[in-house]
């Protein structure tokens, strides 16, 4: 089975688990056993991927391996063929760069680019500088600055969102005109002399015209009158820079919810008419920048330009008609919920009156093809699965190439696999048949792509495949963990369990003592993230990390996708709407429990919760609004107070305008609750979340009369603390669930550097 073999060699039936409590000497120990493997683990696991840097128009390419100690390996790849064979003699290349007075260890060589000009010379870049090595002759000699070749990504790489930018741009296609902005308002001026025509004279440099487009056929400018805003700024105390006596004061523009946006009101310039004309929509208002326009295929007199409603329940995509400047929506989508504008796909295919876009109006998102001209809808990928992105449309096949979750029956809903489709929906073939996450990338033709797959707990596999059918062409690099497994380290498992309604599979990780003891029961630490934007529960490969350090003191922890996070059905993500507080702790505390009813050793009468950024406001969330179940919390850099944080996140998920539920589900407003132990980390630099979100949750406890911890982390950015702040986190658990003293670090018992002078955790 793909999940739950945790815990079966451990089971206890004879008698209930004790509760793990080390001494004090016995938590030193398990310190020191978690500061050896951190150690340990590093850089241990080898030929994990594989950066094609394709050459000879996709037909072939070249790729670095690091392994142990740092040495290097270069493979190239005949990608026709599949076969790959050593690019380069390391020792050689060494001794004739030496020869030339240019340093370089044979075993650690880095060479940042490559290029084969001729078969029997070989271009290396090695430290911004370009060589020419000739292998017949073992020569060395440097050569002028080449311009880089390679193509180590191509065209059309996945986009999960609207990528588009606007296309500014002066002069016509007809090469006749320039159109410029002068003292805010907008001038054409014939290339072949003559007077400029004057379209505007209300702009000023305040409020100026501009964002300009030319039609195809030069007729027309398209454009918009801009009402700028200022942003109000948010800002902070460095208390300790080098050299000064006294704090700095630093500022910078942040919008919160409801403040105002840059407006635009959108004109029609004709040439031959020479005049402007205000095209009859209303003004747009969101997000902070002009949309783009997207001219007609078959008829340059109209263009089409998206428009998002604030507060994330409209999409349109409108057509405007440059003759009379009348405007009618060729789309329009409306959500009682919300429609996530960063993964709002959408493309114009060049040469086409198409639309392809993403919507999740039929509760999963897929793919839709819109006629621009009738306005006719009709979808292209169907079923209870997500499209996670779009590799690639290929306009001639009228085939979309698209990667996806929750396809496949029987995996993990999670797992991306990737495929294409013709337009009509018919013709689906997957590129990534092993049951596993796979990233690809393809070469700059797509030809060919390189498939990266591996789950939490099997090592990666790298393989070329061939575009056209899938055909595997060869096995590049299978990961080396000979060095990982000699450690012999617990990996982290899988498990599944219902959520809330009894019938969503809510899927998590665990990671336990490597030398869990099956007669005793350990407290439950969750490493929480339930920012709604995403899924955070690694589905690739994890030899070892923080969570597993952590288990090393004696904890069992867990990370769980609850309900409100992405990438499943709209309604599983809709549980976060006007709703952030929830964080999907009814779902991951049932998970917990189902967890303990299986595995008797997670001990849920003692659970901690811990987190960063959105992670840190859930976390402060579960000790106020659950704290019956969880007992200790550590927070940093939280956005304690949607009202407080940046705009663009927290309207798209509470809501436009700011309603009374802003305050309800706030940190500070409810911080009287507060009955377990915390700890509150902010960095005082934090330029992502303003460090009052965390100093008014501390005033709203001590105004409560509640006993808390504060550490505040002097020119810390967005961040836990640090290295710093994850000894204290440590240290926090250690005291309020094991019940035990940690150690006396400035007793000498431990040391938080390394033997290198290094801090400790660095994890990242």
């Amino acid at each position: 089975m793909l999940f739950i073999t945790f815990f079966s060699s451990v089971l206890v039936k004879a008698q209930a688990p004790l509760p793990f409590n080390p001494s004090h000497a016995e938590i030193v120990d398990r310190y020191k056993r978690a500061m050896k493997l951190d150690s340990l683990t590093k850089n241990i696991v080898f030929k994990s991927t594989v950066e094609a840097h394709w050459l000879n128009k996709g037909t072939s390419f070249w790729y670095r391996n690091v392994l142990q100690d740092s040495t290097t390996e270069y493979v190239y790849v005949d990608a026709i063929t599949g076969r790959k064979r050593p690019l380069l003699d390391k020792k050689r290349v060494a001794a004739a760069l030496r020869k030339i007075d240019v340093k370089a260890d044979e075993q650690r060589l880095w060479v940042s680019d490559i290029m084969l000009p001729e078969k029997n010379e070989i271009h290396l870049e090695i430290e911004g500088k370009w060589f020419a090595f000739l292998p017949r002759e073992n020569r060395c000699f440097p050569i002028n600055a080449k311009v880089k070749t390679t193509d180590q990504t191509a065209p059309g790489r996945r986009a999960n969102r609207r990528s588009h930018g606007f296309r500014y741009s002066k002069q016509s296609p007809d090469k006749k005109w320039e159109a410029y902005i002068e003292h805010g308002n907008l001038f054409a001026k014939p290339l072949d002399g003559g007077q400029p025509i004057q379209f505007t004279y209300n702009g000023s440099d305040s409020v100026p015209y501009g964002a300009i487009q030319w039609s195809p056929d030069s007729k027309y400018l398209a454009g918009y009158h801009i009402h700028p805003v200022k942003d109000s700024s948010v800002y902070v105390i460095l208390t300790s820079v080098p050299g000064t006596t006294r704090g700095v004061l630093s500022a910078q523009p942040y919008k919160q919810p409801g403040d105002p946006f840059t407006s635009y009101d959108l004109f029609v310039f004709s040439i031959d008419q020479k005049k402007a004309s205000q095209v009859k929509t209303e003004r747009i208002d969101f997000p902070n920048r002009p949309p783009e326009l997207h001219w007609r295929h078959d008829d340059p007199n109209f263009f089409f330009y998206e428009k998002f409603d604030r507060g994330h329940q409209r999409f349109r995509v409108m057509e405007v008609d440059a003759r009379t400047g009348q405007a009618k929506p060729i789309v329009d989508e409306k959500s009682d919920t919300f429609i996530y504008l960063d993964r709002q796909y959408t493309y114009y295919p060049e040469g086409t009156n198409w639309l392809i876009r993403s919507s999740e109006k039929d509760g999963w998102r897929h793919l839709y093809l819109v006629d621009l001209v009738s306005g006719a809808e009709k979808q292209i990928t169907k079923g209870n699965w997500v499209v996670r992105g779009v590799d690639s449309v290929d306009v001639n096949k009228k085939e979309v190439w698209f990667s996806a979750s929750g396809m496949e029956a029987g995996e993990d809903p999670y797992f991306v696999h990737h495929y294409r489709m013709s337009f009509d929906g018919e013709n689906l073939r997957k590129l990534s048949p092993e049951r596993a996450n796979h990233e690809v990338t393809f070469s700059p033709d797509k030809r060919f792509y390189i498939d990266t797959y591996s789950t939490l707990n099997t090592a990666p596999v790298t393989k070329l495949r061939r575009s056209s059918d899938g055909k595997e062409l060869a096995v590049l690099e299978e990961a080396d963990v000979l060095q990982y497994e000699k450690i012999g380290l617990r990996q982290p498992e899988v498990f599944v369990a219902k959520g809330r309604d009894g019938k969503t599979d809510i899927w998590g990780m665990v990671s336990r003592p490597s030398d869990l003891d099956s007669t005793k029961k350990y407290p439950i630490l969750e490493n929480i993230y339930a920012g709604p934007h995403d899924s955070f529960v690694p589905k690739s490969f994890v030899p070892y990390s923080e969570m597993q350090s952590l288990a090393e003191l004696g904890f069992i922890v867990v990370m769980i996708d609850g309900m409100g996070t992405a990438n499943r059905s709209k309604a599983f993500h809709d549980v976060c709407w006007q709703n952030i507080a929830d964080a999907g702790l009814e779902d991951r505390i049932l998970w917990m429990k189902a967890l303990a009813e299986k595995y008797p050793q997670a001990d849920t009468s003692r659970v901690g919760i811990y987190g960063t950024s959105a992670g840190g406001q859930n976390t402060v969330s579960a000790l106020l609004f659950h704290s019956t179940f969880y007992k200790a919390g550590v927070a940093a850099c939280g956005c304690h107070d949607n009202r407080v944080d940046k705009q663009w996140w927290n309207e798209q998920w509470m809501g436009y305008p700011i309603g009374k539920h802003y305050a309800a589900q706030s940190n500070v407003t409810n911080a009287h609750k507060l009955q377990g132990d915390l700890l509150l980390i902010v960095g005082e630099n934090d330029t992502n979340v303003p460090p009052e979100s965390s100093y008014r949750v501390a005033d709203a406890l001590i105004k409560a009369g509640k006993d808390f911890d504060f550490l505040a982390v002097p020119g810390m950015g967005h961040s836990d603390g640090g290295a710093y702040g994850r000894m204290k986190k440590r240290d926090f658990f250690v005291k309020h669930l094991l019940n035990v003293e940690p150690p006396r670090w400035n007793a000498g018992e431990l040391s938080f550097k390394n033997e290198m002078g290094r801090e400790r955790w660095s994890f990242q």
